[in-house]
């Protein structure tokens, strides 16, 4: 199925939105996870900064303000139907422009500068930003995009280690459990913790981060890592780092696994932290100019 001219812009014009709307809607699954951990905390402190968590997510919807500061780095997974028939440059481009429409029409803060000069375009892009994953989907006329503006302060909590095979799960265990504790409050707790493991070093980090846009608490489809995903959950929540690090009995609000075959010599492990916001938004977009917007 040939799309037509306009989809570009379409394409253009959605990404503008996601990203806008990505800092000032924060998803329903995670405000459902932070008010169940609020009516389960037992510590004062802890609950009154998750009341103000919520009283900032209500003042995000009503007032149409973002909820954090912080415009992140922005990421795009792009899924696209194998029915449709693209330009693959020209997708690109529209994906970009939308990220720099988004930045200079609000407008948003460049949180973007070069790794060197610490030059700031001001349009939240530079070379290789934003960040474009893309995959196939068979059978499908949809190009789904699913966009994450990923904060400083959970991003620098980023941590990998190629592992050998005889550290086995327990060395998983420990690994993650390490950074966790030693991240403290710096992600801005409590913290989906997102965990990749197996594939190479880039891929297994790549799963970790991917593994913090499921929505919270959707179990990993293989039953031996839901139960390791829960298992961590449980041992995560005993550290009593609580939120923002002042104590408390919630210090991940989920634990999500993804995971990749590897080579008989490797357990490659990584863990990449998101903040409490957990911001991601969602669109689907048809030929025909139909667009759905979701989280």
């Amino acid at each position: 199925m040939e799309v037509p001219e306009n989809f570009y812009g379409l394409v253009e014009t959605t990404c503008r939105d996601l990203y806008i709307q990505s800092l000032k809607q924060i998803p329903d699954d995670v405000v459902d996870a932070i008010k169940r951990a609020a009516a389960r905390e037992t510590k004062e402190v802890a609950k009154r900064i998750f009341s103000h968590y919520l009283q900032s997510i209500d003042l995000g919807r009503q007032k149409d303000m973002m909820v954090c500061q912080d415009t992140g780095i922005p990421i795009y997974w792009v899924e696209i139907g194998g029915n449709l028939r693209l330009d693959g440059s020209r997708l690109t481009q529209a994906i970009t422009r939308g990220t720099e429409r988004a930045t200079r029409e609000h407008p948003l803060r460049s949180s973007i500068v070069s790794p060197l000069k610490r030059e700031n375009r001001q349009t939240s892009t530079g070379d290789r930003i934003p960040i474009i994953h893309y995959d196939f989907v068979a059978d499908s006329d949809v190009l789904e995009i699913l966009f994450m503006p990923k904060g400083s302060g959970s991003e620098n909590m980023s941590f990998m280690k190629m592992l050998v095979p005889a550290d086995g799960i327990n060395g998983i265990k420990k690994f993650v459990l390490e950074q966790v504790i030693g991240a403290g409050a710096k992600p801005c707790p409590p913290t989906i913790v997102g965990i990749g493991i197996g594939g190479s070093s880039d891929l297994c980090m790549t799963l970790a981060k991917k593994a913090t846009t499921r929505p919270l608490g959707s179990p990993n489809p293989d039953p031996q890592i839901a139960a390791l995903e829960q298992e961590l959950f449980e041992a995560i929540n005993k550290t009593g780092i609580g939120p923002q690090g002042l104590g408390g009995n919630t210090t991940a609000l989920a634990v999500h696994i993804e995971s990749a075959w590897t080579h008989i010599t490797c357990n490659p492990v990584a863990v990449n932290l998101q903040c409490w916001r957990a911001e991601r938004r969602r669109a689907k977009l048809w030929a025909d100019g139909r667009v759905e917007l979701s989280f």
